[in-house]
């Protein structure tokens, strides 16, 4: 078993005092360690934001991307060796609006990536500009006037595009938070935990008071994650009260790496790659 402790990288974050990103941190940390993960076994893959330097602070392998571009990334990583444990951490800015395209794909494919999403309702980063998961209304830089647009849900989204393990956490419980990435990395499959985070420097609506006042547990009520549709039905359930927990859980389904012929057997990342005679090569085109 790995200790917390042998996870530390010596990096220190420069994150706001009071941020979540503190919380994942020492969340995923704890979730490595639980499930006897080894490091070299597992690669972190971020965007750009302020929680995407999580690669900074783990020691397992890590890969810092582009804005928007976390899923390519970890997805190549995945198909490039299966046998790989892959986390993906980043913001809802990253994650819904700018990556949004690769966010549906990822889970219509299935593929098996636990997708960690900084849910903070802000552009924290940049300076407080309004998210994809803003509220109508929402007063920022970009949006002085108020967003007029309506925001996403990403768990509704989730569940339509066809990931198999979706749910919503809050940062402030901590064990809560734990045991759904947990399952998370443990489901085969494409896994969502949206994390609601607030900003505390940004964002001055959805504070730790607004969010711990409507939030519930699905667990503590009669809810079981096993029917798609009525998950769906759930997810649009925000207003006044904000459900979080495990929305849907599907077992069984194949995942796209699983089905394909170049990940039988020795990974492609463990193939020797030849020197290829070009000119044999452009004789194939005649």
């Amino acid at each position: 078993m790995v200790d917390i402790k042998d996870l530390d990288t010596g990096e220190r974050p420069t994150w706001c005092p009071g941020c979540g990103n503190y919380v994942l941190l020492s969340t995923l940390k704890a979730v490595i360690s639980e499930l006897e993960l080894q490091p070299e076994n597992v690669v972190v893959v971020s965007g750009i934001g302020c929680g995407s330097k999580m690669p900074h602070f783990i020691k397992t392998y890590g890969f810092e991307g582009l804005h928007g571009r976390i899923l390519p990334v970890a997805t190549g990583v995945k198909l490039a060796n299966k046998n790989l444990t892959v986390i993906a951490v980043g913001g809802d800015g990253d994650g819904y609006g700018i990556g949004g395209n690769h966010f549906i794909h990822a889970a219509r494919r299935n593929i098996d990536i636990t997708y960690i999403v900084q849910n903070n309702s802000v552009y924290g980063l940049t300076k407080g500009q309004y998210s994809p998961t803003s509220q109508k209304g929402f007063v920022s830089p970009t949006s002085p006037f108020g967003a007029i647009d309506e925001p996403v849900n990403p768990v509704s989204l989730a569940i339509s595009s066809g990931a198999t393990y979706v749910a919503r956490a809050w940062y402030m419980d901590a064990n809560h938070l734990k045991e759904l990435i947990k399952n998370g990395v443990k489901h085969k499959g494409f896994a969502l935990i949206d994390v609601l985070q607030p900003c505390l420097t940004f964002n001055k609506i959805n504070t730790i008071e607004w969010y711990t006042e409507k939030i519930y547990k699905l667990e503590e009520t009669e809810y079981k994650p096993n029917d798609k549709l009525i998950a769906f039905e759930k997810s649009q359930e925000f207003y006044p009260k904000i459900p979080i927990g495990l929305f849907y859980k599907e077992d069984g389904k194949p995942t796209y790496e699983d089905q394909l012929p170049q990940t039988e057997g020795k990974q492609p990342a463990e193939q020797k790659i030849e020197n290829i005679d070009m000119n044999l090569f452009f004789k194939t085109l005649k």
